[in-house]
């Protein structure tokens, strides 16, 4: 009796985390059909106002993709934290032979899909740091969001390891970062 209460637990596991996967890959593609694309516009201003209007508009777009990222992140750590403990916790069912048959193929397929998601967040965050680096408006914010790439990889290495919680906290901090970044913007 107890092992079908279990069966059915783990079940229910598998079918929260699903759920949960899906809802993080929605909200990625609908956060990226909603990014503003910036029109060109002509103006007859003289260099040094044009220099400075450009200026000002980077550092609005930069401040943009950075809040983007922060909603973005958010979003995917509040499902990620009971995500990453169901999955840890039915690695320990597995191995301690307490979980169904079809288990460990759902559990491995969920850590994929978590990988692909943390590698995705890495990606962009790595555009965005390039960008960071290289355009000279926002290269004043470059302390406060220097290293997001690194720290992505972090938690990219112990989500790979088993490590799902761990992975989630590292997350946190990169949002941590970004909001840094975007407090020290005009």
């Amino acid at each position: 009796m107890r092992e079908k209460i279990q069966m059915k637990t783990n079940k229910n596991k598998l079918k929260l985390i699903m759920l949960l996967f899906a809802c993080v890959a929605f909200l990625n593609i609908s956060a990226d059909a909603q990014k503003r694309r910036a029109g060109a516009k002509r103006t007859t201003k003289s260099a040094s106002e044009s220099t400075t209007g450009t200026s000002k508009s980077e550092i609005k777009a930069g401040a943009e993709k950075v809040s983007t990222q922060i909603k973005n992140l958010t979003r995917f750590i509040y499902g990620f934290g009971s995500v990453a403990q169901n999955i840890e916790d039915l690695d320990k069912d597995i191995q301690s032979g307490r979980a169904s048959r079809n288990a460990p193929a759902l559990n491995q397929k969920n850590k994929q899909a978590v990988l692909a998601n943390i590698r995705d967040f890495r990606a962009g965050l790595a555009a965005l740091e390039v960008e960071f680096r290289t355009k000279p408006s926002l290269k004043n914010y470059l302390f406060q969001i220097g290293g997001i790439t690194d720290i992505a990889g972090t938690a990219e290495d112990q989500a790979t390891a088993g490590q799902f919680v761990e992975s989630g906290k590292t997350l946190l901090s990169i949002v941590e970062k970004l909001a840094d970044t975007l407090a020290a913007m005009p």
